[in-house]
């Protein structure tokens, strides 16, 4: 019983750090209405910017991650204002659109290999002794980092409830056109939408860093896969959806590691979803609208 508890908290910790990038990718999804494969490579310029500010600008590792969180935000802008939105304008196609970023994904990531290397780094800071939390035991990192899921998901939650912007984002998910016809700057909603997104994958690539504690560029891409598992299982472009998905997908993979080895834990998260998808095609979270 002690084992399964103790993996039930890594799949809480799992959970945290998916959900982050899989609403991220899925509220990217619902205001644009096409799949990005690049999304993944936003998780390293994340995990690599703040590798680089706390090593070499010697910054406090708070600071090294809000400049990581940004500067993933600011290249999903610059990819979406230089190459993504000249494809959108000229009425591109879905299927097109996917194809040009897998193109983009490879480009992104030759480009961090040729910046970071492909060797394994991890942070500089310490992850702790492990704390017992009633039955469950975590590093202080790892409460970190579910702190951190709860605080930033809590905060896309008030930005579509509360907010202008995020009305905007809903009734592009809704109804694009209606929503340009209604007075809704769309570009400027988009823009935003892709600064945001890119800033979720960034968090969602410090995360995975500090729970993962040694990282490479392939690994944002590596868990890309993981991240469509989640999105798809709670509803492609469905916001809550993604946290749900996320939650099922993190635990799944933890806790299947108590009967097989941790060396099939993504195989796992696409037999579960291959399993839903059979019962449920159009995933679990099925709320009108798309974010």
């Amino acid at each position: 019983m002690s084992l399964f508890l103790l993996t039930l908290g890594f799949g809480v910790v799992t959970a945290a750090v998916l959900s982050l990038a899989s609403v991220g990718l899925s509220l990217q999804f619902g205001v644009t209405n096409y799949v990005n494969f690049a999304y993944g490579s936003y998780l390293a310029v994340g995990m690599f910017a703040t590798y680089t500010a706390s090593q070499s600008l010697h910054l406090p590792f708070v600071m090294a991650a809000l400049l990581g969180v940004l500067s993933s935000g600011m290249v999903a802008v610059a990819v979406d204002l230089l190459v993504l939105e000249r494809f959108v304008k000229r009425g591109t196609s879905g299927f097109f659109l996917l194809i040009v970023t897998f193109g983009l994904a490879l480009i992104l990531l030759n480009l961090e290999q040729a910046i970071w290397g492909v060797g394994f780094d991890r942070y500089p800071v310490a992850l702790g002794n492990p704390v017992r939390l009633g039955p469950f035991s975590v590093t202080p990192a790892q409460l970190d980092v579910v702190g951190v899921a709860i605080v930033a998901l809590s905060a896309v939650h008030l930005l579509l409830t509360r907010t202008r912007l995020g009305k905007a984002m809903r009734a592009m998910s809704d109804n694009p056109t209606l929503a340009l016809a209604s007075g809704i700057d769309t570009r400027a909603t988009t823009m935003w939408t892709w600064f945001i997104t890119g800033c979720l994958a960034g968090l969602g690539g410090v995360t995975l860093a500090l729970n993962t504690v040694e990282f490479q560029v392939f690994t944002g891409n590596t868990f890309l896969f993981v991240i469509f598992a989640a999105v798809i299982l709670g509803g492609i472009g469905k916001i809550y959806g993604a946290m749900l998905g996320a939650l099922i997908i993190g635990l799944a993979i933890n806790l299947s590691t108590l009967v097989i080895s941790s060396a099939y834990a993504i195989d796992v998260a696409f037999a579960v979803l291959v399993l839903v998808l059979l019962v449920r095609p159009q995933g679990l979270f099925t709320v009108a609208g798309k974010a």
